[in-house]
């Protein structure tokens, strides 16, 4: 069961509004290609570990497809390389963690939320 209310991010304008909701709670971004085999696998395996505790981080989701250039804002304004599947953690403004393709663990997003893991 996906226990995760994701919001769409589409538009480069949000990424102000993210920078400064990061500075009340850290904020996932999740970039996800529905072309890529490995970035549904990332996906399904974040929503099915996502637990209602996790709560205090808000999730995005960006279809970097349909939104290449807000993905490459993302790059661009958060100053990390572009991959794919990508999830990236804000807080305070700056992106603090960042992880792609196999390494995409909902643990290690945690972590560096500074929150602690439903057990």
């Amino acid at each position: 069961m996906n226990n995760m209310e994701w919001n769409a991010l589409k538009s480069p304008d949000q990424l102000e509004m993210i920078r400064e909701e990061s500075k009340s709670l850290p904020v996932l971004i999740f970039k996800h290609s529905y072309r890529c085999s490995i970035s549904r696998m990332a996906l399904d395996r974040l929503e099915r570990k996502w637990q209602g505790e996790t709560a205090g981080i808000k999730p995005y989701f960006l279809d970097l497809i349909s939104y290449r250039e807000v993905s490459n804002r993302v790059a661009d304004q958060f100053k990390v390389d572009h991959e794919s599947p990508q999830v990236l953690l804000i807080r305070n403004g700056e992106a603090v963690y960042d992880s792609s393709h196999y390494d995409i663990e909902l643990s290690k997003i945690i972590a560096a939320a500074g929150k602690q893991e439903a057990q």
